[in-house]
This record gives C-alpha cells, sequence and structure tokens, in this order.
C-alpha cells in the first residue's frame, strides 16, 4: 500500500483506519487495490492475496465483508 508509513505484511497504519472505518460505515466501503502495482520495485511487490486475507482482520464479520465486498459496489456500479 502506497499510504502506508509502517508497511507489509499488516500495514499496522492504514489497517487502524480501515478497521475504523469498516466499523463505522461500512456501507460506505469499497475493496480496491493498485494492481498490477505499477511502480513498485519488483522486490516490494505484495501479494494480493495476502492483501486480501487483512479484510479478514480489518474488517472480522462477514456481514460486513460482504458489503465490501459484493453489496456496495453492486449498489454502486447498478450491477
Amino acid at each position: 500500500m502506497k499510504v502506508s508509513k509502517t508497511g507489509p505484511p499488516n500495514y499496522e497504519d492504514v489497517g487502524r483506519l480501515a478497521k475504523a472505518l469498516a466499523k463505522h460505515a461500512p456501507e460506505r466501503m469499497l475493496w480496491a487495490s493498485n494492481w498490477p502495482h505499477r511502480g513498485a520495485p519488483k522486490d516490494q511487490i505484495p501479494d494480493d492475496a495476502d492483501l486480501l486475507d487483512l479484510l479478514l482482520d480489518w474488517a472480522p464479520d462477514n456481514a460486513t465483508r460482504k458489503k465490501i465486498l459484493a453489496d456496495n459496489p453492486t449498489e454502486l456500479y447498478r450491477f
């Protein structure tokens, strides 16, 4: 994550914000990535599966994750 100062693997600084947002406004969140991580040094390209696994920590309940990964994008993009 480009904005993280603490960096991988847990991105603690960004994680604190993500946890707070997921707790207080899950209906306003979407999951996103900067894949394919253009510009990242080859030895620092994150594993996208590891990044998605962070969502288990940041949004620990299934209902919140469903909002972030499915319900909110469906509503926003009118799928």
